[in-house]
């Protein structure tokens, strides 16, 4: 550095050998000695003692003080004439010693673990909810109840109704089960928090069946995902009318959708099949039969086909509701 300083300057010199110009100066022999650093006490000379700590604690606890927050307990030491600390320096001592809290009386409302349901064939897993179906006014409406096999999203029940309550849903539950063979302890029922859904009444028909409930998080919208998009699916059809002039009328309408939903309609969830095909187990049929019109049609003309031989659509073999997710990564789900 001394040789080179004087020939390109002090600057040149330190971008030359990658040397801070701050290090040289304070490297040099001349340089003045860096001041020592101050103690822990001359660093903070307004630091209150651990006496005084102590001294302003005791007061906070005092019987005259305990139940005050602090800014009644320095404006009246003000007032009789006494300063011992600032109202934000009672806070800081009371939050060191884990006395700062909420003193009025919270609701406190209890943790509700997310749902993760896993489906690997049908009747394992099944959804329900109950959606508004507008009347012939505006404001009435009528209700249908419907549940989906969330595998297959086959809808193996519904009803239409003038009300929603939980004895329709008591019904519907039942003769569905009744219908379908389920056999105890292979089946879960899962649905939102609405009333029908928690009532006493159901719970002690699902008990009495074996089948397992469970429910939706509060005020959570996913977590009840295969039945909001049936509903979707429902009110989305052209021929979906803007209002029903009776009870009857929705029924019918209704009836001739389940029918085509559940047999005609190729869901992309379950690789363009419809939800019979899935709930019945030909699926893997129909899918061998796909496989053999590629297979003729790719041999006939291959140079069509430039990412090679095609394939169906894959068939399911694992549906979640709220799947877990490994380290954070998100994961589509096609409903």
């Amino acid at each position: 550095m001394s040789t080179l300083a004087p020939r390109v300057g002090v600057a040149g010199a330190c971008r030359a050998l990658g040397v801070h110009r701050a290090t040289h100066y304070r490297q040099r022999p001349d340089a003045p000695p860096a001041p020592a650093r101050p103690t822990a006490a001359r660093r903070r000379p307004r630091s209150l003692s651990l006496t005084e700590r102590a001294a302003i604690l005791d007061q906070l606890h005092s019987d005259r003080f305990v139940d005050q927050a602090p800014a009644e307990v320095y404006a009246t030491l003000l007032d009789e004439g006494t300063y011992v600390c600032s109202e934000r320096t009672m806070y800081r001592l009371l939050a060191a010693a884990k006395e700062v809290r909420e003193r009025r009386n919270q609701a406190r409302h209890p943790v509700h673990p997310k749902p993760e349901l896993v489906a690997e064939g049908p009747n394992q897993v099944w959804s329900w909810d109950i959606t508004k179906l507008p009347g012939p006014a505006k404001g009435s409406w009528f209700y249908l109840y419907t549940i989906i096999d969330i595998f297959s999203r086959y809808v193996p029940g519904w009803l239409g109704a003038t009300r929603e309550n939980a004895a329709l849903a008591h019904h519907l539950i039942a003769a569905t089960a009744a219908k379908h063979d389920i056999v105890a302890d292979t089946l879960t029922l899962h649905a939102d928090r609405g009333s029908p859904m928690v009532a006493t009444s159901v719970a002690l028909l699902l008990g009495s069946l074996g089948i397992t409930q469970s429910h939706s998080r509060p005020h959570v919208s996913n977590d009840n995902p295969y039945s909001e998009s049936q509903f979707k699916t429902l009110k989305y059809q052209p021929a979906f009318p803007d209002r029903f002039g009776s009870v009857e009328d929705a029924r019918t309408y209704c009836q001739q959708f389940f029918e085509w939903y559940n047999t005609d309609h190729h869901h992309q969830g379950i690789g363009l099949h419809t939800p019979a095909q899935v709930y019945t187990g030909v699926a893997g049929a129909v899918r061998a039969g796909r496989q053999q019109v590629l297979t003729a049609a790719y041999a006939a003309h291959p140079e069509r086909f430039v990412q090679g031989p095609p394939a169906p659509p894959p068939l399911p073999t694992r549906v979640w509701i709220n799947r877990p997710i490994p380290d954070h990564q998100e994961v589509p789900m096609v409903l």
